[in-house]
């Protein structure tokens, strides 16, 4: 049987698609063949070159990621499946969909599934159920329609806390490296922290497991020798283990693996030896979460920071010529137009500069954040009322203390500060 997995992000260039290789890699390893189709801002893709995939390629089940920023794309790729062949299942699976409502099925007539647990072990139960022809009643992890439309919702599953249990993409040959110019590497899963407009905590219980070292070493190892010399490492927090990050760039250097690294981690994380030994092993960019330079702020955002420590991150990271991107928002909770002036002079003052993902964003409301739950709480105006179950409330807002004219007016100052004209690459 063979399956389809979409992912689809017109905002940005295409890059590894890191968790659909993750959920192919898995789904080959059950005997079902898969293809992976990436639509970025630099692909060529009409609608008869897609129908020309699906009547080739025959999927029985395509499974797209959703996202808050391209879900109308994943609604009309959904639509353009089933008028191409509606005998297709389509399953959406993703940040967004872990936490939408069972009722956005009846915007989505032609999403026959949600996965909400872990893509890999919901998908594998929806492909065995299509192919076996056994009863949808018995899936777990997914929200489903029957034939008479009716929505049924089944229990949550767990997925493995063992990362190595699933296949490496790579070590799987999942991916084509010909025209990889960097490879996006994932050694862990989840956070243990509790920022109240996240939904990466919500969605992995607070927790967060771990490939082991001999794992990822194996990925890096291959990765390079295939001439890929640049990793971009999308765990939330790198170094949570920090003795664990430590020995993996340890081998990195006494194995004389040469490669250029881009990590992400919190500013309370970081210590002037693993700053050195990040140096030394490769690293070349790492993004820290600010947010915001109000520490009256970050308070009442759960991040249990304050500006002293990102300042000394900062400072951290650019005495070893390590290049820093910060990550922050406006339209925060109690945020004010002068607070959000201070976050923009923090960025200058500190030397970081404004480009890629160190443009800053109005922040988005998604599903599956304590702050989606409770917005009113936080005198948060939507503009309309007329957003569909499918979409939370997205940047469409203004607050108590911040109008839509002064998001506006920071949003363009943010963008007359940038050296690539507010072109952020990740949000």
């Amino acid at each position: 049987m063979n399956i389809l997995l979409i992912e689809i992000n017109p905002f940005a260039p295409t890059m590894t698609p890191i968790s659909l290789g993750y959920i192919a890699a898995f789904l080959e390893s059950k005997g079902f063949t898969t293809k992976i189709l990436i639509v970025g801002q630099d692909t060529s893709l009409s609608r008869s070159g897609f129908r020309e995939l699906i009547t080739g390629f025959q999927p029985a089940l395509v499974g797209l990621t959703a996202y808050q920023r391209t879900m109308l794309y994943v609604k009309g790729f959904a639509n353009l499946v089933k008028s191409i062949d509606n005998n297709i299942k389509v399953a959406i699976g993703g940040p967004q969909a872990t936490f939408m409502p069972s009722s956005a099925f009846n915007e989505l007539p032609d999403i026959d599934y949600i996965c909400r647990s872990s893509g890999e072990e919901t998908l594998l139960r929806v492909a065995r159920a299509i192919k076996n022809r056994t009863p949808f009643s018995d899936l777990a992890g997914v929200s489903y329609k029957d034939d008479q439309g009716a929505v049924f919702d089944t229990p949550q599953i767990e997925g493995f806390t063992d990362l190595d249990h699933y296949p490496s993409p790579y070590l799987s040959d999942i991916f084509d490296y010909s025209c990889m110019n960097e490879a996006v590497m994932l050694t862990s899963r989840g956070c243990p922290y509790h920022c109240i407009y996240c939904y990466t905590p919500h969605a992995f219980k607070h927790k967060i497991t771990f490939h082991s070292v001999d794992r990822v070493m194996e990925e890096i190892k291959l990765i390079t020798k295939k001439g890929v010399k640049r990793l971009w490492f999308a765990d939330p927090n790198i170094s949570c283990k920090s003795e664990r990050l430590i020995e993996i760039f340890d081998r990195i250097l006494t194995q004389g693996i040469e490669v250029k690294m881009w990590v992400q981690t919190r500013v309370d994380l970081v210590t002037p030896e693993l700053m050195k030994k990040m140096k030394r092993a490769g690293v070349g960019v790492i993004a820290f979460g600010l947010e915001s330079a109000s520490d009256r702020l970050l308070t009442r955002l759960g991040k249990q920071i304050n500006t002293e420590q990102v300042a000394r991150a900062i400072r951290l990271a650019q005495d070893q010529g390590i290049e820093v991107e910060l990550f922050t928002l406006f339209g925060l909770p109690y945020e004010t137009f002068e607070d959000a002036v201070k976050t923009l002079e923090f960025v200058k003052k500190n030397n970081v500069k404004i480009m890629g993902n160190s443009n800053s964003q109005q922040m988005q409301i998604y599903f599956g954040t304590h702050l989606a739950e409770h917005y009113t709480d936080y005198n948060i105006q939507p503009l309309s009322n007329n957003r569909p179950a499918y979409m939370s409330i997205g940047s469409q807002y203004e607050t108590q203390w911040f109008g839509i004219d002064e998001l506006q007016k920071i949003q363009s100052m943010w963008r007359a500060n940038s050296l690539d004209g507010g072109k952020r690459i990740v949000s």
